[in-house]
Parts: C-alpha cells; sequence; structure tokens
C-alpha cells in the first residue's frame, strides 16, 4: 500500500511563498523587486538599495533645439523590516500529504505572515498627495459615488500615469456601500451578476480593477485651521509659512491658494489648485512644512505647478481639521516599490530553506526539539517598501 513520503523542506518553503503570493491583494498587485545581490551570504536589516524615478523632458517647438541634460532622479530604499511567524508541529504533520499540511499549518500562519505585511506597507498610502472626496452642502463627507471614482481616474491622467492596470483599494465598508451604490448603474449584466453573487467590486469597472484590504488605513487629520504663505518665489520641498494655528499629521493633504496644478505631459494648467501631502508631522507655530511634490514652477523638467505661491497666500487642509476618513486609494502599481531580499541560511539547524518568486524572498528555519517530539519552525521575510511614485496615488476619503 502506497504511504505519504515525508515532506521537505524545501516543498514546505515553496508552498509557503505561493500562499503568500496569493495572501493579499494588496501585496498581489504592487510592483515587487528581488534583489539577488544577497544571494549568496544573505541581507541584513538596513541593507539600502538605490531605485531609478523616470525621466521626464520638455518638447519644443521649431526648426532649432537647446541640447538639454538627462537630469535622473534616484530614491534610496532602506529593507529595513524582517517579519517572521512562528509555527510548531510535531513528526507525524511532516507525513501528511502536501495539501493537508498546507491546509491545516502553513495556511494560516502565511496569511496572518502577509497581513502583516500588508499592514506595514500600507502606511506608503500616506505619501499620495492626490486627495478627492464627496461631501453634502454642508461639506460634511459622504460615502463616494461613480464620478468621484472618475475623478480619482482623472487625477491620474493629469499625473501622467498609465493608463493600463489601474487599481483601487477598499475598505471592507467602503467596498460594501459601493457595490450597492454602483450595482444598476450602465454595468452589464455580467458585472451585475458578479456583484450580486460576490459582494465585490470587479475588474474592469469605471477604468479600474478593484480589491478590498482590511488593512486601509484610517486617516485622521491634523487640528490645523490657519496658515498662510511667508516668503513669496519659494520652490523645492520645504513650504515657509507664517506660525500657523493647529497641527498638521502626516499624510494631510493641503492647496495654497494661486498655486494650480499642471499636466505632466502638456504642462499647461489643470485649472485646479495643485494638492501636496505633508511628508512628516508638523506642530501648532511651526513656521515650515514638508510637502510633495516638490515646487517646480513652469515648463520644466519635473514641473509641477504654474506658479510659485506669493507671500500670505492661504493654506487650506483637504477635508477640514480632525478630520477622521477611511482612506481608499486608486493608483497604478508602480506607485509603490516593495523590495525584498535574501535572508543568510543559518548553519546547525535542523533544516533551512530560500525560495523566491515574483519579487518574494521567504526563508523557512526549523530545528528539531527531542523532549517534545516537534519541529520548531519559523517563517521569515526580510524587506522595504516606498511610494516612489506619490502622485500615481489618489486617496478617496469615506466616512467611518
Amino acid at each position: 500500500m502506497a504511504t505519504n513520503s515525508l515532506l521537505t523542506i524545501n516543498m514546505i518553503t515553496n508552498e509557503a511563498l505561493r500562499l503568500f503570493r496569493n495572501s493579499n491583494y494588496f501585496l498581489n498587485v504592487i510592483s515587487k523587486q528581488y534583489d539577488d545581490s544577497f544571494a549568496k551570504t544573505g541581507a541584513k536589516i538596513g541593507t539600502t538599495l538605490r531605485i531609478r524615478l523616470p525621466n521626464d523632458y520638455i518638447v519644443t517647438t521649431g526648426k532649432t533645439v537647446t541640447p538639454e541634460n538627462t537630469t535622473e532622479l534616484n530614491t534610496t530604499l532602506t529593507v529595513a523590516t524582517q517579519k517572521n511567524v512562528p509555527i510548531s508541529f510535531g513528526s507525524a504533520e511532516k507525513a501528511l500529504s502536501l495539501d493537508m499540511f498546507s491546509s491545516r499549518i502553513l495556511k494560516p500562519a502565511v496569511n496572518n505572515l502577509a497581513g502583516a505585511v500588508a499592514a506595514d506597507i500600507m502606511n506608503a498610502v500616506e505619501m499620495g498627495c492626490n486627495y478627492i472626496s464627496k461631501t453634502d452642502g454642508s461639506g460634511n463627507l459622504l460615502t463616494p459615488d461613480a464620478t468621484t471614482w472618475l475623478l480619482a481616474g482623472a487625477k491620474l491622467d493629469n499625473n501622467s500615469a498609465p493608463k493600463a492596470d489601474r487599481k483601487i483599494i477598499l475598505d471592507p465598508l467602503t467596498q460594501a456601500r459601493t457595490v450597492g451604490s454602483l450595482a444598476g448603474l450602465f454595468n452589464p449584466q455580467r458585472k451585475i451578476d458578479g456583484q450580486y453573487m460576490t459582494g465585490e467590486m470587479s475588474t474592469d469597472t469605471l477604468g479600474f480593477d478593484w480589491g478590498m484590504d482590511q488593512t486601509v488605513i484610517k486617516h485622521t487629520n491634523g487640528s490645523f485651521t490657519a496658515g498662510t504663505v511667508g516668503a513669496a518665489s519659494q520652490t523645492g520641498n520645504t513650504l515657509a509659512t507664517n506660525a500657523i494655528t493647529g497641527s498638521l499629521n502626516q499624510g494631510d493633504i493641503i492647496t495654497i491658494a494661486g498655486v494650480f496644478a499642471i499636466n505632466r505631459i502638456t504642462k499647461a494648467t489643470t485649472g485646479e489648485l495643485q494638492q501636496f501631502v505633508v511628508t512628516a508631522p508638523v506642530l501648532t507655530g511651526a513656521t515650515s512644512i514638508p510637502i510633495y511634490p516638490a515646487i517646480t514652477p513652469g515648463n520644466v523638467q519635473y514641473g509641477t505647478v504654474t506658479a510659485s505661491p506669493a507671500a500670505n497666500a492661504v493654506i487650506t487642509l483637504l477635508g477640514g481639521a480632525n478630520l477622521v476618513y477611511r482612506k481608499n486609494f486608486a493608483f497604478h502599481p508602480e506607485a509603490f516599490t516593495m523590495a525584498a531580499a535574501d535572508l543568510e541560511l543559518p548553519n546547525g539547524v535542523q533544516d533551512a530553506s530560500r525560495a523566491q518568486y515574483d519579487g518574494i524572498s521567504m526563508r523557512i528555519v526549523s530545528q528539531f526539539a527531542i523532549l517534545s517530539d516537534d519541529f520548531i519552525t519559523r517563517l521569515d521575510i526580510l524587506y522595504g517598501y516606498q511610494a516612489i511614485r506619490p502622485e500615481w496615488i489618489v486617496c478617496v476619503a469615506d466616512v467611518l
């Protein structure tokens, strides 16, 4: 009679990696990079990687051209986080079929690990510099509707995000409300059928593929109520101000009177005020605000605005002071990057294995405990993340 052969550590590692890859929608769709330079020795926390950003060029008219240097921008990503999940199983479990072992032991462990990594990387959404909301006549926040999501798409267009492969990540409650609000709105019957059967938004709707994630941030605005620009003609990522009233939190989004956004392709004004995300907390009374994107006026490389702000121009916090909202977001996958590196395989253990797939590297180390007849095992992943194109993220607010 045929018997099950014992599961090997390589089989377990590959299965764990497969489960991790498919456990979380957000992790599944964002850009991922695997650095194979650490394949032999293993990386350590604090290892840095340099990532190039897309170039920008200026179009001119006429026979004569003025040569323009290619100014490549780059950013540094630190592989800063090691997450793991410990599991313990006996010799009997190693005699199970891979499917049974995966279902009983690996799946719940890997699902929790993937959720923890996704919750960490979700913090990068706080770097998104675009904001869309639906409000009533009194300015109270409402659940987004079809027009709200279409406006999010327009924001991505004006920031030259690629049309293909755009995504939306919804908080579970926002998804429930959105399915109900869009169910009969010019949808093909097959989409309505799918939404009815699954209770979820589908692919290819309003220009996006839709997904749900429990780790969507509930953002709290700072207490900011008033502030004005200090000196005129400012540029760069720091806005000098007169002393502000109230605080600003990282992830708050502001506008400046008279400072309009430009289309990243045509360099013409969009007719809307440029939105800037606050990149670090700012205390009341402060005289400077760190922002993204940089204030770069005119038809130049990496231009963002029509003009620098005037002295005493009014600063506005979108959504208002102390607003708490579900920070759903529309984005292009290349707005985010997650970079994973190999962890070192230790000596002197029962088993150690490492595998890579689709930008993820996972290590499993197992040691036998003779007194309990258990294999004490840990699954580890080493990674870093960053929002490398924050202008390709549109935060879509929903009321709590």
